[in-house]
C-alpha cells in the first residue's frame, strides 16, 4: 500500500514535538521535506504548498489544498474531518487510535473510585473544614461494568476494571472475537437490555450521526436505578440537560464526564450543579500525558512510511463511518509499559 517515494514531498508537522520526535520523523520521511511548525499564521502560508500533514488543523483551513495526498489527525476522533468536501475524495486519512487507551482509561477509573468512595462530598467537607462521616460506599469488586464502544479507550478501561475484580461486558458495532478482558460482547442491538443490568456504564462513542443524542432521558433511565455513567468519548453522544435531570433527581448514583455538548459547557448548565458529578474540561486525553504524543509520533511515524511507499498504513480511517478501517491497521493489544522516546 501506500505511493511510490517522491522525496521532493512536503510534510506539515503541526504536533508540539521534541527534538526526538524530530529526529524519529525525519527518519521515517526518508528525505523528504519536514516543516515542523506551531505558528497559524505560518501554518495558513504554507497549507497550500504542502502534500501531507500530522496533526488536527480546522477542516476549513485544509479545504485550501485541494492536493493533500494524506492526512494524519492527533486525534482518535475524526469529528469534521469526514465531511464531505472537507478532504478531496483521494486524500488517506489516518487517525491516532491506539494513542489514547492509557492516559483516558486511568481517567475513567479515577472518576468511578472517587465517585463510589464519595470523594467530591469529602472534599467539600474539606473545604469548610468539616469532620463529618458520609455513610456507605461501593466497591467496584464484583461490579458489572458496561463499556458503551470497545476501541482502544474502552479495552484499556476494560483491562482496569478487570484487575479490580469486576465483570465487564462490551458493546460495539461489529462483533470480532471477544477479548480475554470481556466478559460478555455484544452489537447496538443489546444496548437497551444491557443498560438495565449494569452498575457502572461508560460512553467511549465517537462522535458521528449514527450516536448523536443516543444517552438522551429514555436511555439514561433504562440504566439501572443507583448506576454510575461515565462519558469520555464524545459529548454528543449524550444529552447534558437529561443527564442532569437523571442526576438531580437521583436516578443516577452519579457521573464522570469529560466531554460534554455543547463545550465549553456553558455556565447556566444545570449539570455543574449537579452535587454528584465530577466534571472535566475534555483534558483526559490530548497531550496531557507524555506517553501519548510518544504514541501519537510512532503512529504517525508508520503511516508516514506507508504514504511514502513502504508498508501498510496502521490506522486508515473508513470516511463512510469516521472508524478505523476493521480491515486495516493496528490489532489492539494491552498496553505493555512505557518507553521514554521524546528525548
Amino acid at each position: 500500500m501506500g505511493e511510490q517515494r517522491r522525496t521532493e514531498r512536503r510534510i506539515l508537522v503541526t504536533l508540539p514535538v521534541t527534538e526526538g520526535h524530530k529526529r524519529r520523523l525525519a527518519e521515517a520521511a526518508a528525505g523528504a521535506e519536514l516543516l515542523c511548525e506551531r505558528d497559524m499564521e505560518k501554518i495558513r502560508e504554507l497549507i497550500e504548498t504542502v502534500d501531507g500533514v500530522i496533526g488536527n488543523l480546522p477542516p476549513e483551513l485544509l479545504k485550501r489544498n485541494r492536493n493533500l495526498g494524506w492526512v494524519q489527525l492527533s486525534s482518535a476522533g475524526t469529528d469534521g474531518y469526514t465531511k464531505e468536501g472537507v478532504l478531496p475524495v483521494d486524500t488517506v486519512l489516518t487517525n491516532a487510535t491506539g494513542a489514547y487507551g492509557l492516559a483516558i482509561s486511568e481517567h475513567m477509573v479515577g472518576m468511578v473510585l472517587s465517585l463510589l468512595k464519595k470523594f467530591p462530598k469529602y472534599l467539600e467537607n474539606q473545604r469548610q473544614h468539616l469532620w463529618k462521616d458520609e455513610g456507605m460506599v461501593r466497591s467496584v469488586y464484583g461490579s458489572r461494568v458496561l463499556i458503551v464502544g470497545l476501541g482502544d479507550i474502552g479495552m484499556e478501561f476494560a483491562v482496569r476494571m478487570k484487575a479490580f475484580g469486576s465483570y465487564i461486558v462490551g458493546i460495539r458495532r461489529t462483533i470480532h472475537e471477544k477479548p480475554d478482558c470481556v466478559d460478555e460482547l455484544y452489537t447496538m442491538d443489546a444496548l437497551k437490555e444491557e443498560l438495565g443490568k449494569a452498575d457502572i456504564v461508560a460512553s467511549c462513542l465517537p462522535g458521528t450521526e449514527a450516536t448523536r443524542g443516543l444517552f438522551g432521558s429514555a436511555m439514561l433511565h433504562s440504566m439501572k436505578r443507583g448506576a454510575v455513567f461515565l462519558n469520555v468519548g464524545r459529548g454528543t453522544a449524550v444529552d447534558t440537560d437529561a443527564l442532569a435531570e437523571a442526576l438531580r433527581e437521583g436516578y443516577l448514583l452519579g457521573a464522570g464526564v469529560d466531554v460534554t455538548e455543547p463545550e465549553p459547557l456553558p455556565p447556566e448548565s444545570p449539570l455543574w450543579d449537579c452535587e454528584n458529578v465530577i466534571i472535566t474540561p475534555h483534558v483526559s486525553g490530548g497531550f496531557h500525558l507524555e506517553y501519548t504524543l510518544d504514541r501519537i509520533v510512532e503512529i504517525s511515524c508508520r503511516n508516514l512510511r506507508a504514504y511514502l511507499g513502504e508498508g501498510e498504513y496502521v490506522s486508515p480511517v473508513d470516511r463512510s463511518t469516521g472508524y478505523k478501517r476493521a480491515d486495516a491497521g493496528i490489532k489492539w493489544a494491552p498496553f505493555q509499559g512505557i518507553s521514554h522516546q521524546s528525548e
